[in-house]
Parts: C-alpha cells; structure tokens; sequence
C-alpha cells in the first residue's frame, strides 16, 4: 500500500464479530483468561497490552514503514523509553537545537544515571561523526530541527555512526508523510504523535517504530514496566488523526510556503526559517530526504523583544500557544516557551534569540492568514 493508504488502513481491518469499520475503543483494563497461562490473543490487562492501542501501534508501524510500533502518553515519555536502552557510563550526541524539553531530559534528568550527552555545535555529518567516542551508543537527531528548521542529513549520519551506536530520529516535524528515516537508516523514529499525527490538539501522544526486533523488545519491556502507555481513547484519536495526515500535509505545505513568502518580502521582518527555500543550507538534503515540508515558518523580527510582544498581541486569528501541527494556526515563543529550559548563553549561541517567533501554519485560507498577519506586523 501508498503511504496515504497505510494511514487509513493499516492495523485497521474491520472489527471480525460486528464489521464496524473504525477500531471500537476497547476500555476494559483486564481480560477473562480461559485458564493458567491461556489468554485470549495474549490479552491479560490493559497495561500490557490493548486492542485499540495495538491497532494504533500497527498502523504507526506501517506509516513508518517500520516493523514494530510502540504507543505511549507523550513524546517525552517515548522518548524516555529510547534513553531506557541506555546505561550507566553510555554517552548521547546530539546537534544544538532540539527541543526544549528534549534537552531538558538529556541536561537535567538522565545525567544523574550516569549517562552524558554532549550537543555538537553543527548539523554536518562530518562534524557529527567527529564527537563520536567508544562510549557513544546514542545518536539523537530532529530534522527539520525545532525551531530554526535546520536540516540533518540522515543517511550520511547511519552511514557513519558506530556499528553498536543507535541512531534515533525525532520525525515529529516532518511527520511520516514527508520523510520516513528507517529508509535512510535510522534505526529508531521517535514522535510526538500529539502533533501532526493527531492534527487536532486534542490529544497527548508519542510514539516509537523500528524495524529492529533486538530494540522493540526491550522498548516493550519497558512500556509495561513503567506503564507510559497510550489510553484506548488517546488511541483512538491518534488512529484517526493518521486518516487524513496526508491531505492535511499537503495544506499545511502549501499554506506555510505561501506564508513564508510573504513574510519574506515584509519590511518588518529581520529573516525567515523555512526549508522549503532555495537557497535555505538544507534545501538539497532536503530535497533528497523528504517528499515535501510541514507547516513550520520560523522568522526573527526587526526591532527585538518589544516587536515580538506587539506582533503576538497584534494577532486574532493565528493562536499564541504552545505546541504545533494542529489543524489551526499557531505562534509560540520559544525563547520562554518551549526552549525556556535551554540557558540564555546556550539559546544565544545556537540562534534562539529574543526576536524570533515560530509560526505553525494551520489549514486555514491562506488569504486568511495573510491578512492577520499584515494587521500584525503593521
């Protein structure tokens, strides 16, 4: 199957005893066995395993093109589980600007458990590759990165990785509709699936797929035995979101380059993060890698600080809230929003600066946007 069938259909059959076409929302959190050690199709209790969260597993796995899926309540939980596989001594490399709450887990959480991390100041797999060590048996990327939508070039990284290194990839902005990094040789792609695979802001969510029997299960050993499970309704929605992810994408590209191009030519605004640009450093990996970009424009504005608090009030129909990859459009701050936890000097230093903004282009009329978006820059 075509991706955009995967979506709708994979994990997804027909339910056997009624024939209703959506996955029925199974909440029951144990199961009759039919004897000592008889289960029926290995169901014994909720945590360990439910109808609804392993359809949603199935289909997160096809539209990764993966083999294993794993479901859990949030993107930092899942990506708890992939720090799991880790122990005492191991190290992380990872490039300057992920996540905020990314860099909080690798700086302020795991570091007690004798795990370090360190942040190469370059997103070049030559560079990459250059802070490898014999102690490196994590390799974590986002691409595009959040917020500066910088571009890694995955196939280089897996090309050069150390053989017992793991190389995991945060596919949350591109979603698995634009790129599907176990094709380029990662070995784990990681999401925050309350973001574009939702669609809608109404769910928390993450997810992990791999192709690799030898890390699924220690990823499911570890989802039952802290309980960082997707609830059977969370579930539900995740597999819904997924239906309609590939006309949903294709909006989002579209709005957010017509978007990015306005912004572009507005004498109000200082620069414009869009990877969809020809002449962005990323454009021909990019090219290469990904069918198409999400709706994620990052601009800086002239003026500083007192702009951004002008722009953000200036707007009416573009929310200011955190997240991203909802139906509606939004803008958020990362300089104390969702890179708050990363130091001034560490912000400063990559490129967060106190001028910049995040813009996650809904599906909206585009006409629509521009016109908030001229009112507030105005």
């Amino acid at each position: 199957m075509k991706l955009a069938t995967k979506f709708i259909h994979a994990g997804q059959d027909p339910d056997p005893r009624t024939g209703a076409v959506n996955v029925p929302i199974n909440t029951s959190s144990t199961y009759k066995q039919d004897g000592v050690g008889v289960q029926r199709d290995g169901y014994e209790y909720a945590r360990s395993g439910n109808p609804s969260r392993r359809s949603l597993e199935q289909t997160l796995a096809a539209a990764e093109n993966g083999k294993f899926g794993r479901a859990f309540a949030s993107g930092l939980a899942a990506e708890t589980a992939v720090l799991s596989l880790l122990s005492p001594g191991d190290e992380v490399v990872s490039t300057p600007d992920i996540y905020g709450g990314t860099y909080r887990l690798f700086t302020k959480v795991f570091p007690k458990y004798g795990i370090s991390f360190r942040f190469v100041e370059s997103h070049d797999p030559a560079e990459i590759a250059k802070a490898f060590t014999a102690k490196t048996r994590l390799i974590w990327i986002e691409t595009p990165t959040n917020p500066l939508l910088n571009i890694v070039d995955i196939a280089e990284v897996a090309a050069r990785k150390p053989k017992d290194a793991i190389l995991a990839v945060d596919n949350t902005f591109a979603s698995p509709y634009f790129q599907t990094p176990l094709d380029l040789g990662a070995d784990l792609t990681v999401h925050s699936t309350t973001k574009y695979i939702g669609g809608h802001s109404d769910i928390i969510g993450g997810a992990i797929v791999t192709n690799r029997a030898d890390l699924d299960e220690p990823l499911g050993f570890y989802q039952n035995a802290a309980g960082s499970i997707q609830s059977p309704y969370e579930s539900y929605l995740v597999q819904r979101g997924l239906k309609t992810l590939a006309v949903r994408m294709e909006q989002h590209q579209s709005n957010a380059r017509v978007v990015a191009e306005f912004l572009r030519g507005h004498t109000a605004v200082e620069k414009v993060f869009f990877a969809g640009f020809e002449d962005h450093p990323g454009y021909a990996v990019a090219k290469k890698q990904m069918r198409g970009q999400p709706g994620m424009v990052s601009l800086r504005l002239q003026g500083g600080r007192p702009s951004v608090d002008r722009f953000i009030r200036g707007l009416s129909l573009i929310t200011f809230a955190e997240s991203l990859g909802g139906v509606e459009s939004l803008a958020c701050y990362p300089y104390l929003m969702t890179h708050g936890s990363i130091p001034a000097e560490q912000k400063d230093r990559i490129g967060i600066t106190e001028n910049l903004v995040r813009l996650s282009i809904g599906i909206e009329d585009p006409e629509d946007l521009l016109d908030d978006l001229r009112r507030a820059l105005g």
